[in-house]
């Protein structure tokens, strides 16, 4: 078994069809069958079943399909940490970030960093919430930002950031009437949320301030991403939620941000990393992060 085993197991599995995986490593088909049960032999497990209509992954083939991105990812990392360190970086931080971390403050810090530390290498994952977790207790990652404290053993959560929400609404929508919207009154109009499996932190938080009214929310779109929620609420889809550091770089023509009525709803991300002992660039990285806002004016949701 070598990593050419892996990376062509990786993309049947994730296909699900030889010859669009073989299309997408630039390869015939015939070699990339015979990788496969060559695979297959060295394991002794049957990884996938085949037949004349559909190609699935076994059970074993599942976790053996988790086990070998993460192999794939540590070693694309070695790579890249040797060529950091040959461009004169003396360490690297590995910082994964899942649910949509608001960009001036992950600006603000990184600046901060390259200032103070420029030869340390700061490298950033986007990964989904789960991977994120999983990476950091395999140690692909020396930590991450996330919404959720709900993280398992193993792993170490501090509230870095609070911001309060505001409300995206498409322009010349009758609720800009108000100057700050009642949350009651928000709710009846069709809301455009991230969806929750794939931003579990943020619905945690957002979730129980919508029960505090009596209006029952309706759900107009489930959206994978804040950048889509923008683009129906400008399409005039429904209202959505975002924080005043994501509308502070918003600039868009049929977007205004307006704030909610009454006490201020906030939103907390979490610095999130193995629970051991950090090496010493990873407790610089932790003592750069702002520690949480305090407001007399403002609750967590």
């Amino acid at each position: 078994m070598n990593l050419r085993h892996l990376r062509y197991f990786v993309a049947v599995a994730e296909e699900l069809h030889f010859a669009r995986a073989a299309e997408r490593l630039h390869i015939e088909q015939s070699p990339l069958s015979r990788a496969i049960k060559d695979l297959e032999y060295d394991l002794g497990v049957q990884l996938l079943e085949r037949s004349t209509r559909s190609t699935r992954l076994t059970w074993p083939g599942e976790v053996f399909l988790d086990s070998a991105r993460r192999v794939l990812v540590a070693v694309e990392q070695a790579k890249a940490s040797a060529k950091a360190a040959a461009s004169g970086y003396r360490g690297t931080l590995r910082i994964a970030l899942s649910e949509g971390i608001a960009q001036p403050r992950l600006a603000t810090l990184l600046t901060q960093c390259r200032e103070e530390e420029p030869d340390v290498e700061i490298r950033l994952f986007q990964v989904p919430r789960a991977d994120q977790i999983k990476g950091l207790r395999s140690e692909l990652y020396d930590a991450g930002f996330g919404k959720s404290t709900d993280v398992g053993d193993g792993i170490v959560t501090q509230p870095v950031w609070r911001d309060p929400l505001v409300l995206a609404v498409p322009a010349r929508h009758p609720l800009l009437g108000h100057k700050r919207i009642p949350l009651d009154e928000a709710l009846r109009y069709p809301l455009i949320i991230c969806d929750p499996e794939l931003c579990e932190g943020c619905w945690q938080q957002i979730e129980p301030a919508l029960r505090t009214v009596d209006a029952v929310p309706v759900i107009a779109e489930r959206v994978a991403s804040v950048d889509l929620m923008l683009t129906l609420v400008a399409a005039g889809y429904g209202l959505g939620f975002i924080t005043t550091a994501r509308a502070a770089v918003l600039r868009h023509p049929d977007i205004v941000s307006r704030q909610l009525a009454g006490r201020s709803l906030m939103l907390t991300t979490y610095l999130l990393r193995p629970d051991n002992e950090p090496s010493e660039q990873l407790q610089r990285f932790i003592q750069r992060v702002s520690p949480p806002e305090t407001s007399s004016h403002a609750a967590p949701i």
